[in-house]
């Protein structure tokens, strides 16, 4: 099986901005909410998606039809989501850093040809990660401003790369800082919109972004110095992530169709009524398909497990949403997610009932969460922060089916295939990604990392399972 291919990657245009319409957004500062300083100085701080579309049209029909239609429709859509034109700005310690838009600010937007074979880079086979790398945008670097002499660092950056007569991906990197990825979703699902509309601002009626910050009480009051204080925790451990996010391994796509979605949670539900005589806790198609990919990402890493792993622990980190809970809109713009963590003894996991156990240790998080999101605060980000510091042992997914980003439609049909960049694996620990399904509703899909050597064993282990659940 071809795992990866050679290509050459060739500029079109490596100069270009684009910003909101001349005097459409005024000078605008945004303070950053608790939520949004988690993210300061956290390994994954830069965040970039790439979709992929069907573009059956030579390069010179893009360049000289469709950019100039993209870019309208971008500074379009960047009147209303103005902070990704803008830069987060860093003034002197104690000050907090915060959001800054100014008329003229824009964002980076270059176009690239490229001569890989499309097809493989959309396949759900395993697919050398490296080749994934020249079409995400990168992360831009900070500049000092020449009018407050502080710091500041563009809050997202653009890159669209053809493959003539093929397709074209968007890569979009943004700031975490900035936003989640409901956010993004939110914003490029109107970009699209905007395309698609031909520029009639009309289609964005009732889903205007909101950025009332006014709207969030700091709910964790003296935590929110926590998060500030930890905020240097992760440096020692930010450049070897980011370095293995493009490791010599391979993606692969795992999906769950929705019948078998249906069969997890009846099987479950089956298995806690006869293990411990009652339905489970909390049951969702996350829950039980998380639960699942955990096992078996597990599973192939203990294919042989012995007595002296019985006791060892197995983390897994998911975000949660609180926009529900602070009664906060849906097109709240920022960050609305918490890091929460849960463990199971892997020999648990591994055992007969292990997509239970785990099931139960995610749904008991959630339930918890859900019940009172903001209590244990502090001791519960003291204990993400240790484990993140380790290194070791620990499951991360990341994104949500929820956030619909096989809806950003520019009028080419939905995406082919949505890749993150955030997703790596390391010696024992894997973050992965999850989202709906590309193909039908109900589904769930995964983008999971692994090492070279591993794709077979974890496609048989992954789909083995599916089939052949007790």
């Amino acid at each position: 099986m071809a795992i990866s291919a050679e290509s050459s990657m060739k500029v079109l245009e490596d100069a270009s901005r684009v910003s909101p319409p001349p005097g459409s957004v005024p000078t605008t500062t945004l303070p950053l909410t608790f939520s949004d300083r988690i993210f300061l100085g956290f390994p994954s701080s830069w965040i970039a998606y790439l979709f992929f579309y069907d573009f059956r049209y030579p390069t010179s029909h893009f360049m000289e039809t469709t950019l100039p239609e993209l870019k309208t429709s971008l500074s379009l859509a960047l009147q209303h989501f103005f902070p990704f034109a803008g830069n987060l700005v860093f003034p002197p310690l104690p000050e907090m850093p915060y959001i800054l838009y100014t008329e003229g600010d824009s964002i980076s937007f270059v176009v690239y040809e490229s001569s890989a074979d499309f097809n493989h880079l959309i396949g759900d086979h395993a697919r050398h990660s490296p080749a994934f790398e020249p079409l995400f945008p990168t992360s831009p670097p900070a500049v000092e401003s020449s009018l407050s002499g502080c710091m500041q660092k563009p809050n997202m950056a653009i890159q669209v790369t053809v493959f003539p007569n093929m397709g074209i991906s968007i890569g979009v990197g943004f700031s975490h800082v900035i936003g989640d990825g409901r956010t993004d979703a939110h914003f490029m699902k109107s970009w699209a919109s905007i395309y698609r509309s031909q520029g009639d601002l009309t289609c964005l009626d009732n889903c205007l972004p909101n950025f009332d910050r006014g709207l969030i009480n700091d709910p964790l009051g003296p935590v929110s110095g926590l998060f500030m204080k930890n905020e240097r925790v992760f440096q020692a451990t930010s450049a070897s992530a980011r370095s293995k996010i493009f490791y010599d391994n391979v993606r692969v796509t795992c999906k769950i169709k929705r019948y078998q979605v249906e069969l997890l949670k009846d099987w479950v539900k089956k298995r806690c009524i006869e293990v411990n005589g009652s339905e489970p806790i909390w049951m969702s198609t996350f829950v039980v398909t998380c639960a699942y990919t955990w096992v078996c990402l597990l599973k192939l890493q203990y294919q042989n497990p012995s007595s002296d792993d019985s006791d060892e622990i197995s983390y897994f980190h998911l975000p949660v949403d609180y926009r529900g809970h602070l009664k906060l809109p849906e097109t709240y713009f920022g960050n609305c997610v918490l890091l929460r963590m849960t463990t199971a003894k892997k020999s648990e996991l591994l055992g007969e009932n292990g997509i239970l156990v785990a099931a139960t240790a995610i749904g008991k998080e959630i339930m918890e969460f859900q019940e009172q999101p903001f209590k244990d605060a502090e001791a519960s980000w003291a204990k993400v922060v240790e484990v993140i510091k380790m290194l070791k042992d620990s499951v991360y997914v990341t994104s949500s089916p929820k956030f619909g980003v096989y809806s950003s439609d520019f009028g080419w049909g939905r995406p082919r295939k949505i890749e993150f960049s955030n997703i790596a694996m390391l010696k024992s620990v894997y973050c992965f990604s999850i989202s709906e399904s590309s193909e039908e509703e109900g589904g769930v899909e995964f983008g999971i990392p692994l090492a070279l050597n591993e794709s077979d064993s974890f496609d048989t282990i992954f789909h083995g399972h599916l089939l052949n659940l007790p």
